[in-house]
């Protein structure tokens, strides 16, 4: 079992609505952490987005440097959504970023997220079992992560959404100095967003992305959105104005949070 124990925080000291779960994982031989937000929501099987952090960060950043509280409360006080929880798990601390890849030379950061992380949450939040539909988003290298992971999984996931993503592993080098080679994976093909949603076509969720005009990014987005039209993938792509920075993820996460809910009722409905 990948999950070898649990540290879950208390309720009455932990602030209103959050939870912190340290998880020792087989995959990573090691202890890290996931943030949890909106875990006093009333329900049973609510929902559970997953929010992937970027390079330098950590499981706490969507909170403390993105305000995913308060953009969450935003969109729920504008529109009916249903509940959501939010799940913000490290990336596994390898180096400046894991790239959520399943790496030879390290840890298994796909089996992290794909088995750890989603038990650990199961296990965890009682509103939470393992009927609850699942999301993925993530910003930066953990758009790059959303959007390999939910086409690898597609089967897992609802829906799909990453802003101002790394839409290939060679773009992490321009912001590591760690060397490709470190994230050397078994299949060759393993760190090709585009092969596994070529792959998993037939079976992949409702997928959108997102980046800002003012991005290094920007021109990687164009080519990819380029890409999966002419592989007739379908996928909703938008540009707006800004950069690689908070400001522009706290605005646009709640698009994520919209898009998500959208599906939800959607399938509630079906």
């Amino acid at each position: 079992m990948a999950i070898i124990r649990l540290e879950v925080s208390n309720p009455e000291y932990t602030p209103c609505n959050n939870q912190i779960v340290t998880v020792h994982s087989s995959n990573l031989q090691g202890r890290h952490d996931i943030n949890i937000y909106n875990v006093d929501a009333l329900g049973k099987d609510l929902p559970v987005i997953i929010l992937l952090h970027g390079v330098y960060g950590n499981s706490w950043v969507w909170s403390h440097l993105g305000g995913i509280e308060s953009a969450y409360q935003k969109v729920k006080a504008s529109l009916s959504i249903p509940e959501f929880i939010l799940a913000m798990p490290s990336d596994g601390g390898l180096f400046d970023g894991s790239g959520y890849l399943p790496t030879l030379k390290h840890g298994n950061y796909e089996s992290w997220i794909m088995e750890d992380v989603i038990q650990a949450v199961q296990q965890t939040v009682e509103s939470v079992t393992t009927h609850s539909a699942l999301y993925i988003s993530g910003l930066s290298m953990g758009g790059y992560g959303a959007l390999r992971l939910g086409a690898k999984h597609a089967d897992k996931f609802k829906g799909i959404s990453a802003h101002s993503a790394i839409t290939q592993i060679t773009e992490l080098n321009q912001f590591v100095d760690t060397p490709l080679s470190e994230y050397e994976c078994e299949q060759e093909n393993e760190a090709d967003i585009l092969y596994w949603m070529q792959k998993n076509k037939d079976i992949l969720p409702e997928i959108r992305f997102d980046c800002g005009t003012e991005d290094e990014l920007y021109s990687g987005n164009l080519a990819f959105t380029q890409c999966l039209t002419s592989a007739n993938i379908p996928h909703q792509f938008y540009s707006f104005p800004g950069g690689h920075e908070w400001s522009y993820w706290h605005n646009h996460v709640q698009k994520t949070i919209q898009f998500f809910a959208q599906l939800e009722s959607r399938k509630d409905k079906a």
